[in-house]
């Protein structure tokens, strides 16, 4: 089931009427006036939840004699729930680009002439400056603390502050005196 049907079935299952039809339909196949009898409702009211029933394909009708019959359609609510949530979405790449545009404004914001201007408060921005940083730190290499302080101090005067920052995120790994990007 795709993104866009959960969402509509979801919507169209949040009314009580739909949900008592529902029900009734579970135990059998029924027309409309029947449906109206049984749940108390006016036989237009049945016919416009089952329309809506219908379109999200939660139940489906077929001739029989004078009457439409209307039965539940069992796979729509075999699908698991979470099989749906893990479901690719067509929003991942907008929220990537939208990542993106978030990370590029905190560098602009947080950087000047390749340098840290001030060091965030806020968690994930001083996580984006970190990361910005580490980029400059060679993946599995192992560098000495006065190289990694020199390093650091390139792009902020307090180094210390920053290299126990980068440990403690788990962007860099720290042994003794050496250090390493993850």
């Amino acid at each position: 089931m795709m993104e866009t049907e959960a969402i509509k079935l979801f919507k169209c299952l949040a009314d009580k009427s739909r949900l008592q039809i529902l029900k009734s339909l579970i135990k059998e196949d029924m027309y409309v006036e029947r449906l109206a009898e049984r749940l108390g409702l006016t036989p237009a009211t049945i016919s416009f939840h089952l329309k809506k029933l219908e379109d999200v394909k939660a139940v489906t009708s077929y001739k029989e004699q004078y009457y439409t019959m209307y039965s539940i359609c069992q796979e729509v609510f075999m699908a698991n729930i979470l099989d749906i949530i893990k479901e690719e979405s067509d929003e991942i790449q907008e929220q990537k680009q939208r990542e993106e545009a978030y990370r590029r404004k905190v560098i602009s914001a947080f950087f000047e002439y390749g340098r840290l201007k001030s060091i965030p408060a806020q968690r994930k921005k001083e996580r984006i400056c970190l990361e910005e940083i580490a980029g400059t730190l060679e993946t599995g290499r192992v560098y000495e603390e006065k190289e990694i302080n020199e390093l650091i101090a390139r792009f902020h005067e307090d180094f210390c502050t920053i290299r126990r920052d980068m440990i403690s995120e788990g962007i860099m790994g720290r042994k003794g005196n050496t250090y390493w990007k993850k």
